[in-house]
């Protein structure tokens, strides 16, 4: 058969092919995306599992003007190049190019920008209801949402709503039993009942008042769209139960799905995962974490730890490995992931609370009502803290510090290496009277020998890195490591002094008071917004104490920063070295 995907430009010129065209269109589309992301990297085994279905669904609906939500995005990739994105699909996640997830300014056939999880049904139900405000009584509504998403509380606030409502909606429920990591929680019980035929109980969604259709096999094509087509007619809520596999088209993914969720570069005819170099590199924080905690919680019974759906993207799984019973996936359900860890802290448990700094935003209230309000000491490793690149604005982690550092009771710290964040681990879980954030990147560190034995150390105390006497470079965090390079490549005769402060709340007073006293030039440099960050909390101290000194602080200016290689986006925030390069120089 001719070849067909080079000819769809829109869903307009898909509606014109027959069954067996579409069928056709569905390898194309499954190797197109192959063929990118193995040389590009992203997302890869959700959007395979779903072609049939994308295809199915902008066949059936009369999308643009007939609403589709892809909830998180992971799964939009068919649906991208499908809607006029195909000669631009290998700019996918490239600074310049488009996002890697549905974004409403990219395209009419966005209907919502979707990063995080468990958006999809409030905001379509939100879609469905203007629309009959408005006198629209025809516009279809459609979301896709994966089985691990569909568990999160908002999801089920969002059908709670929907099902009291008249609201043209359908949900499409993509069943693989896999989130990033293998969907968790009674749920998913539930819904493998159903799939094998076993659930005695009534459908729980058809006692939410939502029209119950499925499960179908979301792979073959025809019966996809007469069901859809059937589903069309039918008013109010209804919910399509589709099982997919995820990774379908490609081996390795289908028998790999957590690798090849997001592999990296790979072989695209035999799925083999490209060889990273052998030489000795510095390693992830996010496994300093797990490993970490795995060593702590050996030697202490009281630990626990806690995730919200993320034990291999946060190294949790280590210690779900090695002590099972004190390790929870709680599922893609933030603010539980938090008020458990408080419950848990309440009743002497020393409970490591391990999310991403952007899903933490989604857990906000319960972080001051149920944690820092009560003065409880749980430990909140922030991963993915400060500029996370390619997968760009909705998982930047650059607000973690200005959205913390207003909440009484809250130590918040951000280490300069892995080192340092070993040390604050095993410092919080000797004991703590209250409640820590420990931020840190995404990606590797800076030391290669840092499984070095733990210390205390000081709550609240900075440290000089070199000295100097005329231009004082204060930093939090890794992004420190940019300073150390910047001031060994300039022969400054030891004009600039570097400051490290990894703990942002409390400041080292005494430290910044000696600093003020010493120095007329004064930069503060951070991975975080600049608005209410590290440098705002120097700059109110000097105003409390009436220091009279320009500071000067290089942070994340009050813009969206978008998608890209995160050395790049550090030049396009203004953080790079060479831009505090420029900026020093004028003083030498």
């Amino acid at each position: 058969m001719k070849a067909i995907l080079e000819h769809i430009d829109s869903p307009k010129d898909l509606r014109t092919l027959n069954f067996e065209e579409l069928t056709h269109l569905a390898f194309e589309l499954r190797q197109f995306i192959i063929d990118i992301v193995s040389a590009k990297e992203g997302h890869l085994g959700a959007s395979l599992g779903v072609v049939e279905l994308t295809i199915a669904l902008h066949y059936t609906f009369n999308t643009p003007t007939d609403k589709l939500i892809w909830d998180v995005g992971h799964q939009a990739y068919g649906h991208k190049i499908l809607t006029g994105r195909k000669a631009i699909f290998d700019t996918n996640r490239q600074f310049g190019g488009i996002s890697g997830f549905p974004k409403m300014e990219e395209s009419e056939y966005d209907a919502f920008g979707t990063g995080h999880s468990s958006t999809s049904i409030s905001a379509l139900l939100g879609m469905a209801l203007a629309a009959r405000l408005q006198g629209n009584f025809t516009r279809q509504h459609i979301a896709v949402i994966g089985d691990a998403s569909i568990a999160s509380g908002m999801a089920f606030e969002g059908l709670n709503h929907a099902g009291v409502t008249n609201a043209n909606i359908l949900v499409v429920l993509n069943d693989n039993a896999m989130g990033i990591d293998p969907s968790v929680g009674a749920l998913k019980k539930y819904l493998t009942n159903v799939k094998t035929g076993t659930a005695k109980e009534e459908n729980i969604f058809e006692c939410l008042n939502f029209h119950y259709s499925g499960p179908v096999d979301g792979h073959n094509l025809p019966l996809l769209i007469s069901e859809l087509e059937r589903l069309k007619k039918i008013e109010g809520p209804k919910l399509l139960h589709v099982i997919t596999t995820k990774g379908k088209g490609l081996k390795k993914a289908e028998e790999n799905q957590v690798v090849y969720h997001a592999p990296g570069k790979f072989n695209k005819q035999t799925g083999e995962l490209e060889k990273s170099s052998t030489n000795a590199q510095p390693p992830k924080f996010q496994d300093v974490f797990g490993r970490t905690l795995v060593e702590l919680a050996l030697k202490n019974d009281k630990i626990v730890g806690l995730t919200p759906a993320m034990p291999t993207g946060s190294s949790m799984k280590f210690m779900m490995d090695a002590l099972p019973e004190r390790a929870y996936d709680v599922g893609i359900a933030e603010q539980h992931a938090v008020t458990i860890a408080a419950g848990m802290a309440a009743d002497g448990l020393i409970p490591f609370c391990n999310i991403y700094s952007t899903f933490l935003q989604r857990a906000y209230d319960q972080v001051i009502h149920d944690v820092a309000l009560q003065n409880l000491p749980v430990i909140f490793c922030l991963d993915r803290a400060g500029l996370v690149g390619e997968d760009g604005p909705t998982h930047h982690g650059v607000y973690d510090i200005a959205y913390l550092r207003c909440i009484p009771n809250l130590i918040v710290c951000s280490p300069l290496n892995e080192i340092e964040l070993r040390n604050i681990m095993y410092t919080a879980q000797l004991g703590l009277h209250g409640p820590i954030a420990i931020r840190y990147p995404r990606g590797r560190g800076s030391i290669v020998n840092w499984q070095q034995p733990m210390k205390k150390v000081a709550l609240g105390k900075g440290q000089q890195l070199r000295k100097g006497n005329h231009i004082a470079i204060l930093s939090t965090g890794p992004i420190g490591n940019n300073v150390i390079e910047l001031l060994n490549e300039i022969d400054s005769g030891s004009k600039i002094a570097h400051y490290n402060f990894p703990f942002i709340k409390p400041l080292d007073k005494k430290l910044l008071k000696d600093i003020f006293q010493n120095f007329d030039h004064i930069i503060t440099l951070e991975d975080g917004a600049a608005i209410g960050g590290f440098g705002s909390a120097v700059l109110d101290f000097a105003n409390n104490i009436e220091m009279n000194k320009i500071i000067k602080i290089f942070g994340i200016p009050d813009v969206f920063i978008p998608h890209g290689p995160t050395l790049e986006l550090y030049k396009e925030a203004g953080i790079d070295k060479m831009s505090v390069k420029k900026y020093v120089q004028q003083f030498l």
